[in-house]
């Protein structure tokens, strides 16, 4: 969905992106966006994205720019004379990039970034929403099979608050 920002005068793209893939970096930590991907994102490409740490997770987040925009946007609103403020904005922030895409369709995952998030041979592009998280294969498949994790009781404490509603086919 496109619609007209009045304020700046410029289209903006709103974000639902979906899919899981499979991709392997090359020597030099590249990946070749899949074709799925790159479609979903064809309106912020060109703008380029922001990679940093999760903070849950021992994976990376892949924000567009204009969503790292609105984040920046909301972290830029805390007093920073407040030291956990200044505090979390510093870890939060901590070994942030700014990537784009390459004239091959390539994303670069920086050497720190991808040892932080232990990738080795392959990665897991996860798209949900507005952003996309890159996974080391084997941890992405541990995390979506732990035992230990009850999903039912996750989603009804997730999902459990919001009431019946036609436009919530989680309903």
């Amino acid at each position: 969905m496109v619609y007209l920002n009045l304020e700046k005068q410029k289209y903006v793209t709103k974000l639902n992106l979906i899919g899981v893939h499979e991709c392997k970096p090359d020597s030099k930590n590249r990946v070749a966006l899949p074709a799925a991907l790159k479609r979903q994102l064809q309106g912020v490409i060109s703008d380029g994205f922001v990679v940093k740490r999760s903070v849950f997770q021992s994976c990376l987040e892949l924000y567009p720019m204009q969503e790292w925009n609105t984040v920046m946007e909301k972290l830029n609103r805390l007093n920073r004379f407040v030291k956990k403020n200044a505090d979390f904005i510093r870890m939060y922030t901590a070994g942030v990039r700014i990537v784009e895409v390459d004239g091959n369709g390539r994303l670069l995952i920086p050497k720190e970034l991808g040892a932080f998030a232990g990738i080795k041979e392959e990665i897991i592009l996860s798209a949900a929403g507005r952003i996309i998280e890159i996974w080391d294969k084997d941890t992405y498949e541990k995390i979506i099979n732990d035992d230990q994790v009850d999903f039912g009781a996750l989603a009804e404490d997730v999902m459990g608050q919001f009431g019946p509603d036609e436009h919530n086919p989680l309903s």
